[in-house]
């Protein structure tokens, strides 16, 4: 079975938690321990009904503010396929984590309450799912019996959110609306006698139908990234000679010719390995051992990609970038770039603009990027970066800021065409 990544969000008390209790308790995905366990939980609140909530929930904090703070992943099956779903905060102040938590998400559901509408952090929401090139977006008008399952009040929410997606949407980004109540399972895996109105699927149906996302992946450019040279050195493999590493994007096949980096040299692919199997293809995401016709200096961080589709060799570059540290970003200052297993110097030349994500304003030369902003900054590296543009292929066009001293992760960049 295929597996399917999605992220939520939505503002807080949006019902984010609640939506996914939902989701494992209808697919029966919890364990009789954890029911009983959410049961005495729920009662100790007072509460006369199961606080499905309680389940994505984990840190003390977030129970007693009855918000998300931290991302937690929440796993579960149906016949169709497996999920994993990044469940994010929502409130402004983990704007770091909502961008980490959705990084490799193919699904953004973003939740809607009913009453109150399209509110900014919704807006701020979708800018992060567009700039991450999430493809699919889902967008849960929650809470629907509190507005009496008015067809009325959720084309108002539709109308509105479809006038500032139409700002930032990318070519190919599809966005669907599904009307919904997390707290009594309306439209949640099954259609709803409540909102008869409605002639769409569940969110279930909808999440089932989606297409696998590894064709996705396989029409990119193909990336191949060396994490181990294989080396037995063993009588029965004594001239063996392999490189294992998972495919980060587009397909490799048996006989394609294919190019070192950052060394140019050249060669065709001999044999695809996976423990004891011989595959003629690899696809993205697909951890296998490649082997050449001829002998050439590969080792480990270098990159496979085929002829022709070779990345561009950047020394200097505009990005992207979400700032996650307490202490503001200025020009001038000396990171660690780390790009798949690969890390070198990089000097800020200069920060070139900030986002506002919520009004879409950009402000030029800003003198710092401050926590949980997102600008677009220019780097100059000491050893070259073969990425592609994010746009292009997400997976190699992604990296993260290391503070050289402390070593905790500052930032999180985009690479721009």
């Amino acid at each position: 079975m295929d597996i399917l990544r999605i992220a939520t969000a939505g503002s807080v008390d949006d019902g984010k938690s609640t939506l996914i209790g939902r989701l494992l308790y209808e697919t029966q995905s919890i364990t009789r321990d954890k029911l009983e366990a959410l049961d005495a939980a729920s009662k100790r609140k007072g509460l006369d009904f199961l606080d499905l909530s309680l389940l994505t929930d984990g840190l003390i904090a977030e129970r007693e503010q009855g918000i998300t703070i931290d991302v937690a992943h929440i796993y579960f099956s149906t016949p169709r396929r497996k999920y994993i779903i990044a469940d994010t905060p929502g409130h402004f102040e983990y704007t770091r984590n909502m961008v980490t938590g959705a990084s490799n998400a193919k699904v953004s559901l973003i939740l809607v309450d009913a009453r109150h509408g399209v509110v900014e952090q919704t807006f701020r929401h979708f800018f992060i799912s567009a700039m991450l090139r999430i493809p699919k977006v889902i967008v849960c008008v929650n809470k629907m019996d509190l507005v009496g399952y008015s067809q009325e009040r959720f084309q108002e929410i539709k109308q509105e959110f479809e006038a500032i997606a139409a700002q930032v949407q990318f070519e190919g980004q599809s966005v669907a609306f599904i009307p919904i109540s997390s707290l009594y399972g309306v439209n949640v895996t099954q259609k709803s006698e409540e909102i008869s109105w409605y002639t769409g699927q569940s969110l279930l149906e909808t999440l089932e139908a989606m297409d696998d996302q590894v064709k996705v992946d396989s029409s990119q450019a193909a990336r191949f990234p060396v994490q181990y040279v294989v080396r037995p050195k063993t009588e029965e493999y004594h001239d063996y000679r392999g490189y294992a590493g998972r495919v980060a994007s587009g397909t490799f096949s048996v006989g394609d010719e294919v190019i070192a980096l950052p060394t140019g040299q050249r060669s065709k692919i001999a044999t695809i390995e996976r423990f004891d199997q011989q595959l003629e293809q690899a696809h993205a995401r697909e951890s296998v051992v490649l082997t050449l016709e001829n002998d050439i200096d590969v080792s480990r961080g270098n990159m496979l990609v085929k002829a022709g589709q070779e990345p561009t060799q950047h020394r200097e570059f505009s990005a992207h970038v979400c700032w996650l540290d307490y202490q503001a970003l200025a020009p001038g200052k000396t990171l660690l770039l780390q790009h798949g297993i690969n890390d070198t110097k990089a000097k800020v030349l200069a920060l070139e603009e900030l986002i506002d994500v919520q009004s879409l304003e950009k402000s030029a030369s800003p003198g710092q990027l401050k926590l949980n902003e997102i600008g677009s900054i220019r780097l100059k590296v000491a050893k070259p970066v073969f990425a592609d543009a994010y746009a292009e292929n997400p997976a190699n066009g992604a990296f993260i800021l290391v503070d050289e001293f402390s070593h905790a992760t500052v930032g999180v960049g985009f690479v721009n065409a």
